[in-house]
């Protein structure tokens, strides 16, 4: 896979755009499944709001960590090591780095999320996600990238078109 550049998302009814830094994306297509030994990764995605355009900035991810969970179509995020990377960004932002979502990858390579992809996105934005406040979740394929964007009460998630 490469993706070199960043890439810009249209984000849902015309609410801004999400971009991901060419930085970033180089992070995490690194863990793209491309042989079949490899197990799923993923992590969290942080970065930055920009208010006055509805635009939402992805420039820090955390990658796999010590008491994760990692099989060949699974990955269980381990809490304690992903949130003290999220504490340590927003105390040294003066608290403008936030919490965006999460990321992982699949083993296909057109990525969509499974089930229990869906249960999950469920529960990030129980815990995460104020009324009307969207979280992304990102998949990495084995020759492409998608995005959702997802809000709670009631649940829905969309993917967002690369532009």
């Amino acid at each position: 896979m490469n993706e070199p550049e960043a890439l810009l998302f249209q984000r849902k009814a015309g609410c801004g755009k999400l971009k991901i830094t060419s930085a970033i994306l180089q992070q995490i297509t690194a863990y793209a499944q491309l042989k079949p030994q490899q197990a799923e990764a993923g992590g969290i995605l942080l970065g930055r709001f920009i208010v006055e355009a509805d635009d939402v900035v992805i420039d820090e991810v955390t990658v796999p960590k010590t008491g994760d969970r990692r099989h060949r179509t699974g990955f269980w995020r381990s809490a304690t090591p992903h949130q003290k990377t999220l504490n340590d960004s927003w105390f040294s932002s003066d608290g403008t780095c936030n919490y965006l979502g999460e990321w992982h990858t699949h083993p296909e390579p057109n990525p969509n999320p499974s089930g229990r992809d869906l249960n999950s996105w469920k529960e990030q934005l129980i815990k995460f996600a104020q009324d009307g406040i969207s979280l992304f979740f990102v998949i990495v394929g084995t020759q492409h990238i998608a995005v959702w964007e997802a809000t709670h009460k009631p649940f829905t998630y969309q993917k967002l078109k690369k532009i």
